[in-house]
């Protein structure tokens, strides 16, 4: 019987996985289509011999490239700042906090 509850955890933390890997790239490309928008825009409205290359057309992917840099290291790298099974442990500590 604890085998057949050991798989269950594995596979709900698998799936939990998964959908945090899909939700990223989900932003990934929302990212990218709204940021290639923006650079159409921008270009359009140039006017003539104004070059593309000012930092206020960056700045939207800049910013929200630092979120998205954030959020990939969550998903990739979850143990870059908490270590392993620090998730694990938090919650056996808080468990036995409120026995």
């Amino acid at each position: 019987m604890e085998t057949n509850n050991s798989d269950e955890i594995k596979y709900r933390q698998a799936k939990k996985k998964v959908e945090k890997i899909k939700g990223f790239y989900i932003h990934f490309l929302v990212y990218v289509c709204v940021n290639l928008l923006i650079a159409y825009f921008n270009y359009q409205d140039l006017k003539p011999g104004e070059s593309y290359f000012q930092y206020q057309n960056f700045l939207t992917a800049f910013f929200w490239g630092i979120g998205l840099a954030a959020h990939g290291i969550s998903v990739f790298m979850p143990n870059f700042i908490f270590g392993n099974d620090w998730e694990e442990r938090k919650i056996q500590e808080l468990m036995d906090k409120y026995k």
